[in-house]
């Protein structure tokens, strides 16, 4: 089988050659790690209390197909932001093996780069910028045309409802929600052949949700990328995603389309339950108990 040529961005000529029988997205019994303990300043003063593991991502193996929408569902604090960094070259796993497009995520990081890119949940902005100037700069470094990446950023921030009269404000008198909205469009400029979104519509209203929502739709029909979302929206997950992993505890605790999950979980005589429902029935507890306690821990 011959190998396979990847245009990152469709538009910047820059190719990368990947196994043409590769999936977008394998992970492979994956762990992570973090130590908690005290500060530099307690250090230098002396303090040596024990240092807190905490097991962030515990053995999570998935594969995503090609052209799929794959949403990581469960509560904050559970290991969902550090399984998109582990995949988006931020992080590098303790053990275990991430490959996109069958490119090792450590030893292939570059060309990784090339194929991806990531909007977290908490996107980072020149405050000081417009919106224009920030989609310019991100452009540049992904040496996309100048001319052609200003034609399509109007055009993709349009599409996600922002006013023209604030494409050239400065981002630090911009609400959360439209710099959010600023963020997806830095990543959709690219077009990614896999796009990693970390709880992209968080803080949004309905409204600018349902832009956001068709926006992802959109760049997969239309522009054949693969997206990784990960969320705690059980509506959100229910809609856009083709197949959900529910993680809880840096586990994963079921893995399959929303429909088959209902279906698991489904008692006799019972009308088709929802994604609530399998959430608590698999874990014994609430999405929201569960986001509170890890906000207490």
């Amino acid at each position: 089988m011959t190998a396979e040529t990847l245009d990152p961005s469709r538009f910047q000529g820059v190719t990368i050659t990947v196994d043409p029988a590769a999936r977008a997205l394998e992970v492979d019994d994956v762990s992570k790690v973090f130590r908690q303990g005290p500060g530099i300043i307690s250090r230098l003063r002396g303090k040596t209390a024990e240092r807190k593991r905490v097991v962030a991502v515990d053995h999570v193996s998935l594969t995503v197909d090609r052209g799929e929408i794959f949403g990581v569902l469960g509560p904050n604090g559970t290991g969902k932001s550090t399984l998109i960094r582990l995949m988006s070259t931020l992080l590098m796993p303790d053990s275990g093996r991430v490959r996109i497009f069958g490119l090792d995520v450590e030893r292939d990081e570059f060309k990784v780069k090339r194929l991806i890119n990531r909007v977290s949940v908490e996107a980072s902005f020149f405050k000081k910028l417009s919106p224009m100037e920030n989609l310019m700069y991100g452009a540049r470094l992904y040496s996309v045309d100048a001319d052609f990446a200003r034609s399509k950023a109007i055009e993709i921030l349009t599409r996600l409802g922002v006013e023209e009269r604030s494409f050239s404000s400065p981002m630090e008198d911009m609400s959360r929600g439209m710099q959010q909205k600023v963020a997806i469009a830095r990543a959709f400029l690219t077009a990614p052949v896999l796009l990693l979104l970390d709880e992209p519509t968080t803080g949004l209203d309905p409204h600018s949700k349902r832009e956001v929502q068709a926006a992802v739709l959109e760049i997969r029909d239309k522009h054949d990328a693969t997206v990784m979302l990960t969320t705690h929206d059980m509506q959100e997950a229910d809609e856009l995603c083709d197949r959900i992993a529910i993680v809880d505890k840096g586990r994963i605790v079921a893995l399959d389309t929303p429909q088959a999950l209902k279906e698991q979980v489904r008692q006799p005589g019972e009308a088709l339950p929802s994604l609530e429902d399998v959430f608590l029935r698999l874990t014994g507890k609430k999405l929201e108990d569960a986001d509170k306690e890890a906000e207490t821990k």
